[in-house]
């Protein structure tokens, strides 16, 4: 069972699948938890930093991982292990439109595969049909992220972040919740398929499906197979670049564009950790986007950090976003405004975003907050085309296409 941790609800703050806050979930949805003992994983104390050795097996793991030499292992929750059979299990829990409160939605269906498990809109739709405030985050690569949204330092683990799209009620996603959890639950014990896969999964416990753990089995078999989703197999790393991407790398690494800054090592973002990791720093980074009033307002309910700590000079700050497959996740930044690369590249170049008209107008280049690394340089269009290229040849077709990661239901009734 999950062992209770201090709880500190000023900072109850959850980001989503689309990372909205779930203040409102202290009701309904926490009291629900609180019946399946799942509580502490949505309680979040606000982390700045932490230091810790990894004394050993920063390169050993039972579980194969299928990384190449260069990249080391991932950070993984002592009470979570990886195995290959929770990974399964989590798979086939990923696309179960049953894990939703009226059957309509799964996991999936706002983090597809083929567009790096992203959704392609610019915010995605819940089980209700509400429209998130935020762009659905890729999931690539997110074991080695040191938080899981866009904006909240308070959540560090895969295992936390799962609550909010299961059991948050603002917005609501699967719309779990203490008056129909209980029949939810009972819909996946009455699937054949799942008593042996929960079985196989957590061997030593007695009745893993039917117990007081499903819950909390349920979160760590989902949790197991979103950390193995790994992509570390683009033409970036083959060593195949085209002469315009090649020359975009150039310009990516340079001092005059700076991107490398907050898009470093290779995650292609600041926010990554390791077991080779020694100090962890969370970093945010205000771009610009935004600047309603003037005064460096971004547009409510999406402040960034600055929703979880109150902090005027955390305004607009996000994550920088790991690059991986990235030219497959449009639209871009945290709500989705940015139809496109070329966009993307256009507003840093500007050094922030001119909005001349309704909604939202006002000039980000201007904004207060903004990161100092945000300045504006000059690119051409060939330029710009270059560095496109090379972020396209951060797409992973193998991870895209992998059976390994795709929906094993269809696999299973034999369809195509």
């Amino acid at each position: 069972m999950v062992t209770p941790m201090r709880w500190c609800f000023p900072l109850l703050k959850a980001d989503s699948c689309c990372n909205r806050d779930i203040r409102r979930s202290a009701s309904a949805g926490l009291r629900a938890l609180a019946l399946v003992s799942l509580l502490p994983w949505v309680s979040g104390c606000l982390e700045q930093s932490s230091t810790s050795v990894d004394d050993q097996g920063a390169r050993v793991s039972s579980y194969d991982w299928g990384l190449p030499d260069s990249i080391p292992l991932p950070r993984v929750p002592d009470d979570n292990p990886m195995t290959e059979e929770k990974f399964q299990l989590g798979r086939y829990l990923f696309y179960d439109t049953r894990l939703s409160a009226n059957g309509s939605i799964s996991c999936s269906s706002c983090h597809q595969q083929d567009k790096a498990f992203s959704d392609g809109r610019e915010h995605g739709l819940g089980a209700t049909g509400q429209a998130h405030p935020r762009n659905s985050q890729a999931l690539v690569n997110v074991a080695w992220n040191n938080v899981l949204t866009w904006g909240n330092p308070s959540l560090g683990t895969i295992e936390k972040q799962i609550m909010v799209p299961l059991f948050g009620d603002d917005p609501v996603e699967h719309g779990l919740n203490e008056g129909n959890y209980e029949l939810v639950l009972r819909s996946l014990q009455a699937e054949p398929v799942y008593p042996s896969l929960f079985a196989e999964a957590f061997p030593d416990q007695e009745d893993p499906l039917y117990s007081d753990q499903a819950w909390d089995n349920i979160v760590k078999a989902l949790a197991s197979f979103v950390r193995g989703l790994v992509s570390f197999n683009s033409a970036y790393d083959q060593g195949n670049l085209s002469e315009s991407a090649a020359r975009g790398e150039k310009l990516f690494n340079s001092e005059r564009l700076e991107c490398f800054h907050c898009h470093a090592g290779y995650n292609f973002t600041d926010a990554t950790v390791d077991r080779l990791t020694s100090v962890t720093q969370l970093q945010f980074h205000n771009t610009g986007l935004y600047n309603i009033d003037g005064l460096g307002a971004y547009p409510e309910p999406n402040t960034g950090r600055h929703e979880v700590t109150g902090n005027p000079s955390h305004m607009g700050q996000f994550r920088a976003q790991n690059l991986r497959n990235v030219a497959l996740t449009a639209p871009y930044n945290h709500d989705g405004s940015v139809e496109s690369l070329e966009q993307v590249v256009r507003n840093y170049g500007a050094g922030g975003r001119l909005r001349t008209s309704p909604p939202n107008a006002g000039d980000g280049r201007m904004n207060p907050y903004k990161d100092s690394l945000i300045t504006s340089f000059q690119i051409s269009d060939e330029e710009i085309q270059d560095v496109v290229a090379f972020l396209q040849s951060l797409t992973d077709q193998e991870f895209i296409t992998n059976p390994r990661f795709s929906n094993p239901w269809i696999q299973d009734s034999g369809q195509d």
